[in-house]
């Protein structure tokens, strides 16, 4: 079985649904054939940061993207570390 995607419009609406209309989330659950745990962690999710909840494919919150850029800095400096030491080790050892 295939997984399911949901638009940001889509989830919009349905948290709308619940928070505006007063919908019970059983219900709201029921109506548009979702799990209830899924409508509960897109109300979280939009409660918690509305102007980046639901990003879309592709697009990640800004602290995911620094954080990512952070990763990426942190395997280029253990890289050139280890070019270091392999090169202070080649030098030190000609030197004896």
């Amino acid at each position: 079985m295939k997984r399911r995607k949901f638009s940001r419009e889509f989830k919009l609406e349905a948290v709308r649904l619940v928070k505006e209309r007063g919908v019970s989330v059983a219900q709201a659950a029921r109506d548009l054939d979702l799990h209830e745990n899924v409508l509960r962690t897109w109300v979280r999710e939009l409660c918690a940061d509305p102007q980046h909840a639901f990003p879309g494919h592709g697009q990640m919150k800004p602290e995911q993207l620094e954080i990512d850029r952070l990763r990426k800095e942190v395997a280029k400096l253990k890289a050139e570390r280890d070019i270091l030491k392999k090169a202070a080790a080649y030098f030190a050892k000609d030197a004896i």
